[in-house]
């Protein structure tokens, strides 16, 4: 595999059967320590806009806050793959407005793919942007953009319908162009199906373990966001546990004069002290005679 992770990379990867991994990053930090651990795709999520900004879904998500977002990214990626989320409205209004905004993902913030939500109705936009010579991961299944249509957070794909319906939206998602599909929230066995019948890889997020690679979002599986936890989550460390515990040790030691002690402290020079000290004391007695 080449030292930066490319589209053929990944596509030779589902072609031999190995898991593709793909975590979510909002800033620099993150970014590094995610490049560090051999992720293969790093995703800068829309669900930044719940995760890190506090907001009850990912609708109010700018372009400027995902640019913003996507740049402190690359600036810590070298290895792993880049998607840009495309938030909502910056495509579903229309073609040029798809394109300007897709290409700002890659020009001002260096993004190596966008990624966008929809299914056949949008796989016309994903062909734009394909042929203008931009990459597209898309995302079909319970799609977050479109909570409000869905009624929450619910699966999708139960019904025999519903199901065939997702078959043909990952086919003309294929068919558009895109190199890759996230699955989310669909039945395990449906989303095995997809993966199986189409040639591009899918990464799961709650859609069993038959997809080719797998997403999470970094805070849930840090345990740094305890908002929502989907059944799909599973939680590797609790980082929001241990960062309140620091944060209460610091706050004791302040109180008690703890922190800083004399190791955290900066030292002056014996003579440099006693000159400032004598001068101290001269203008004070001199203020007392006054």
């Amino acid at each position: 595999m080449s030292e930066k992770i490319s589209l053929q990379d990944l596509q030779s990867m589902k072609e031999r059967g190995e898991p593709i991994t793909m975590l979510t990053a909002y800033d620099y930090p993150t970014a590094v320590m995610l490049d560090r651990a051999g992720i293969e795709m790093a995703l800068v999520g829309d669900s930044l806009g719940m995760v890190v900004h506090g907001f009850e879904n990912t609708l109010p998500v700018t372009m400027d806050m995902m640019i913003l977002h996507t740049q402190a990214v690359r600036r810590g990626v070298k290895r792993a793959f880049l998607v840009g989320d495309m938030p909502f409205m910056s495509y579903q209004s229309g073609f040029s407005d798809a394109m300007k905004n897709a290409g700002r993902f890659l020009s001002e913030a260096g993004a190596d793919a966008v990624k966008l939500e929809g299914g056949l109705h949008m796989a016309t936009t994903v062909n734009t942007l394909v042929t203008a010579g931009i990459a597209v991961m898309g995302h079909i299944g319970l799609t977050p953009q479109s909570v409000s249509a869905f009624g929450g957070f619910k699966t999708q794909g139960k019904s025999a319908q519903a199901a065939h319906k997702l078959i043909d939206d990952a086919r003309a998602l294929q068919d558009a162009g895109a190199f890759a599909l996230v699955l989310e929230a669909i039945p395990a066995r449906l989303a095995e199906v997809i993966s199986q019948q189409i040639s591009i890889p899918t990464i799961g997020i709650g859609a069993g373990v038959g997809c080719d690679g797998q997403v999470l979002v970094t805070h849930d599986l840090l345990g740094l966001f305890d908002r929502h936890t989907a059944k799909f989550v599973r939680q590797y460390a609790s980082v929001g546990e241990a960062m309140r515990g620091a944060f209460e040790q610091y706050r004791d030691d302040v109180k008690a004069r703890a922190f800083p002690a004399p190791e955290h402290s900066y030292a002056m020079p014996d003579d440099a002290w006693e000159a400032v000290a004598a001068g101290y004391a001269k203008a004070k007695n001199g203020a007392k005679k006054k």
